[in-house]
């Protein structure tokens, strides 16, 4: 079998447009990959076209990890746009892989771990501005079965903070931590927004409230403040989803610097190099929860992965709060149940697009503008939407 078409199509949702990959064996048979990536979704797709394609056509989908190491290889430079166009086209190709064999992608990544695996609830809090209606949106997360979710409340932060500023992102998560009980998981997300002084600072004062970890408090490439926040804080630390090269990964878990590992699968190379991920993180009893914070396809394929990944702790989870069409993107698969996931029926990763449901919701340029952008910040406290 090789691959004999790459297909690519971008379609929005609201504060993100996603873009999906599609490759077509000389057998006809398909495989689906995501490569979306926040405000550069159209360069990703160039990129895909003018290199990553003509180095996977004629390709074994079997040689998937030699084809994929030579990619990450040959691509030089680094960084974001280009791992996450290869990562799209990695999944497409364990897709392609598992259809091929009638087999679940879990399964030709080493076999199920685990009947189960919770999530944690993102974006719920869009259209909150007051700590009471922070609260309120809380309490309508744990009435859907969740046992954790996460939230920014620190505003438009950079670098630091006035005290009126920290009040406020106090007084949110007290009022979220009162709503949910002492039962329920927070995870507090920084963004990456503040210098190490005002991080440790901010997190001393939430303490009390009991994070189940502190997210990206620092700059992602500032290992050393993220090792100095760490030592200075009760709680666990996480990490990772701005880290895309392997070797990133090896600094930040080698020298400790995190307590959990989050890479982002559409992002750092595939599902291959997220078990290299997850497997240092195991050598140095790290646990891993990977980040995934755009569509239904990226979602899946972190989902298959995790069930083969004996050291995920929890999955991240957008789908109950994105636009109305998200599920129909991928033919209706809906992959929460009361605050836990299940996975897909069927071989390879489960999934199809629906070309129409991609048609009627064309890209919107810049359709997130920016975390730092106080216009960004009045557009997601008037109406659902959701933060990275």
């Amino acid at each position: 079998m090789k691959i004999a078409r790459l297909e690519t199509f971008l379609t929005n949702a609201g504060l993100r447009n996603y873009l999906f990959v599609r490759l077509t064996a000389d057998d006809g048979t398909t495989g689906l990959g995501e490569a979306s990536l926040e405000w550069q979704e159209m360069t990703v797709e160039t990129l895909v076209h003018e290199w990553v394609e003509g180095r996977v056509l004629g390709a074994d989908p079997a040689d998937v990890e030699s084809v994929v190491d030579d990619l990450i290889r040959d691509q030089y430079q680094g960084g974001a746009t280009v791992m996450t166009a290869i990562s799209g086209v990695e999944i497409a190709m364990w897709d392609l892989l598992g259809k091929s064999s009638k087999k679940p992608v879990y399964e030709l990544l080493g076999g199920a771990v685990r009947d189960r695996l919770p999530a944690y609830a993102n974006g719920w809090y869009g259209g909150a501005r007051t700590a009471a209606e922070y609260a309120a949106k809380a309490r309508e997360v744990v009435g859907r079965g969740y046992r954790a979710m996460k939230l920014d409340p620190f505003g438009v932060a950079w670098k630091t903070m006035t005290p009126d500023e920290m009040a406020d992102a106090e007084r949110i998560v007290a009022a979220v931590r009162e709503a949910v009980g002492k039962e329920v998981a927070l995870m507090i997300e920084v963004h990456g927004r503040l210098a190490a002084p005002c991080a440790i600072e901010m997190g001393r004062r939430l303490a009390p409230y009991r994070p189940a970890w502190y997210e990206e408090p620092v700059h992602p490439n500032a290992l050393a403040q993220l090792r100095e926040v760490k030592q200075a804080l009760p709680f666990p630390i996480a990490a990772g989803e701005r880290l895309y090269m392997l070797e990133e990964f090896d600094q930040l878990i080698s020298t400790r610097a995190c307590d959990v590992v989050q890479m982002d699968l559409a992002h750092c190379g595939g599902l291959h190099a997220g078990k290299r991920i997850a497997d240092l993180a195991h050598a140095h009893g790290l646990s891993v929860s990977p980040h995934c914070s755009v569509g239904p396809v990226a979602l899946c394929a972190a989902l298959h992965f995790d069930w083969a990944a004996s050291n995920v702790a929890i999955q991240e989870n957008f789908s109950e709060y994105d636009v109305p069409w998200r599920n129909d993107l991928v033919c209706g698969w809906n992959p929460i149940r009361n605050g836990e996931f299940i996975l897909p029926d069927g071989a390879g990763l489960g999934l199809e697009l629906d070309l129409d449901v991609c048609r009627a919701h064309p890209y919107k340029k810049n359709s997130f503008p920016a975390l730092w952008d106080r216009s960004w910040l009045a557009q997601f406290t008037q109406k659902e939407g959701r933060p990275a």
